[in-house]
């Protein structure tokens, strides 16, 4: 419904609530109003613009099933809501159609019939003949169609809710379902108007034309004077109709009649839900319409998750972030979802969409995401990491693999630098060795013992630099992941790492190999006869590692699943 400065829509949900959304009209259009034939032209193309706005949100009320693969390659890759693009097409070929249909075809069934005859107004009024049977032929077709005879009962509503209001009556679906559900300012009527006159109008310019000596040759130019002439034409239109609708003079009825027919077909008895719809919409647009300060409503839709995940990474990347993947395990984390269902079409809770707007606006700063979402999944295992910790890196869990392959039950083994406690908790759940795990930072241990209370691992923790905890300790294993990063080169990191992970963590020393040769220097006083040392370290590091070991045999490098020297492994 709308008044000359609101408007409101009201849908039906699929559990029969009544949803309300309404907006009002600027000034400019309140303007425009006022000027004659131009306020015509206006109305004619808001009336098309609003329809389609309103047909598509309404639509998106429902969220019926899961997006299609199509759906998801238009919101992956041309980064548009299928909804749309699916208007947007329909748009254009309603209009191509309207072309054919009421300008083409009755030209061409004219020439078939008359040929290229000289008389403008013959040949027009036979065109214009054959539109208006066009367009009968065309709507009663389309009364056919189930949704549209549906649509054709909504306006039928709409039209009884008005004229119960101008007859004074209360607003109830019971009042107006008693009154007319035809009306004098009805859009067929105006369309019919618009191709009524469009007959005289092109007659009297081809008879201009002629006066002048212009025969307009070929065909396409006709079409496209007819199309440049349609402003003009809906200018007028809207003008004999505003004018007729303001008179109930008898003699008048026979230009109001055709119009008033042809509702009969685009209007159907609507049933009472549908009048309780058109009634809620015209009351918001008089409330509106009644206080200036009264606020406009908006449909509070459910959110599906692709449409989250849609925002999500458009907000990532307008700030920098490409990976896809970060955008849908925000949304599935917060869901409570599988990464793989974060485009689908499951329905987010109040407290899922505050949780992505939470971890959103945090990661935008650079804050790495998995701080921002407070714990990672290691191996099975949800640890928890923040500030104090680095993030364990998927090429670890190879670590705990290769490690797993030599440990035995009753073996005791030690963790080196172990941070958040992943290496330590990894293995301590996996085999029944007894684990020991150090770390320099005293914040790290308490991270880590939460950990592993959480993951139900009994480990001994010690804040240690390195083997200063366990002096008289010996192992059967000794795994690290130490710092290996070259100090020089930490500024350069990306900002998610060098910003927020602790550096105690990063920096290893001038050549990123401090931390090795430390721990193989002290290894053998703390490792039993065939104890295993396991060195995870960085991109082409390996094979200066295996230059310290000098007191171990065995000695090999194990390469992780890109192909990079990943993994020191030494037997003493």
């Amino acid at each position: 419904m709308q008044s000359s400065s609101s408007r409101a829509l009201a849908v039906r949900d699929d559990k029969g609530n009544i949803l309300l959304e309404s907006e009002r009209i600027g000034n400019g259009v309140k303007k425009v109003s006022k000027i004659p034939v131009v306020r015509g032209v206006v109305s004619f193309i808001s009336s098309l613009v609003t329809g389609v706005k309103v047909l598509t949100r309404s639509a998106e009320v429902f969220g019926e099933g899961e997006p299609s693969k199509f759906e998801k390659w238009c919101a992956e890759k041309l980064k548009v809501d299928v909804l749309s693009v699916v208007t947007f097409f329909s748009v254009l070929i309603g209009f191509v159609l309207a072309i054919a249909l009421f300008i083409f075809a009755p030209q061409e069934l004219r020439i078939l019939i008359l040929g290229e005859n000289p008389n403008v107004w013959a040949k027009n009024f036979l065109e214009g003949g054959f539109k208006i049977l066009i367009f009968i032929a065309y709507i009663l077709i389309c009364s056919l169609i189930k949704d549209v005879r549906r649509t054709f009962m909504y306006h039928g509503a709409e039209h009884k809710t008005i004229s119960c209001f101008e007859n004074g009556l209360e607003l109830t679906p019971e009042n107006a379902k008693k009154c007319s559900r035809v009306h004098d300012r009805c859009g067929t009527t105006f369309i019919f108007f618009v191709l009524f006159i469009s007959i005289v109008i092109f007659a009297l310019f081809e008879s201009l034309l002629a006066v002048w000596g212009v025969v307009l040759t070929p065909a396409i130019v006709r079409i496209l004077c007819k199309i440049a002439l349609l402003p003009l034409v809906a200018g007028l239109s809207y003008e004999l109709l505003k004018a007729l609708s303001k008179t109930k003079n008898p003699i008048f009825s026979p230009l109001k009649a055709p119009g008033l027919l042809l509702q009969r077909i685009t209007t159907r008895e609507p049933d009472e839900k549908m009048l309780e719809v058109a009634i809620a919409s015209f009351n918001e647009v008089m409330s509106l319409d009644a206080d200036p300060e009264l606020p406009v409503k908006k449909f509070d839709l459910p959110v599906r998750a692709y449409k989250a995940l849609e925002e999500v990474k458009k907000e990532l990347k307008k700030n920098g972030i490409k990976e896809t993947a970060e955008a849908e395990w925000i949304v599935s984390i917060s869901a409570g979802i599988k990464r793989d269902e974060a485009g689908g079409n499951a329905v987010l809770t109040k407290d899922a969409l505050t949780k992505i707007e939470k971890i959103v606006k945090e990661r935008i700063t650079g804050r790495p995401l998995w701080y921002c979402i407070g714990d990672t999944d290691f191996y099975g295992f949800t640890i928890k990491v923040d500030e104090r910790v680095l993030i364990p890196r998927p090429e670890t869990e190879l670590l705990v693999e290769n490690a797993l392959k030599d440990i035995k039950d009753g073996d005791k083994v030690l963790d080196l630098a172990t941070g958040s406690g992943a290496i330590a908790i990894a293995v301590a759940k996996n085999c029944g060795a007894k684990v020991f795990a150090t770390d320099v930072s005293g914040k790290a241990i308490e991270l880590a013992e939460e950990n592993a209370a959480n993951n139900g691992a009994e480990i001994d923790f010690i804040e240690s630099d390195l083997f200063c905890g366990v002096k008289d300790e010996k192992f059967d294993m000794i795994i690290s992941n130490p710092p290996y990063i070259k100090s020089g080169d930490i500024d350069g990191l990306q900002k998610e790492i060098k910003n927020f992970e602790p550096r105690l963590a990063l920096d290893g020393g001038a050549d990123g190999l401090d931390f090795y040769r430390r721990i193989i220097k002290d290894a053998p006083e703390h490792l039993n006869k065939n104890g295993k040392l396991l060195l995870e370290c960085g991109k082409d590091q390996a094979r200066e590692i295996m230059e310290f070991l000098k007191d171990f045999e065995s000695v090999e490098i194990i390469k992780d699943y890109e192909g990079v020297e990943r993994i020191v492994r030494a037997v003493l």
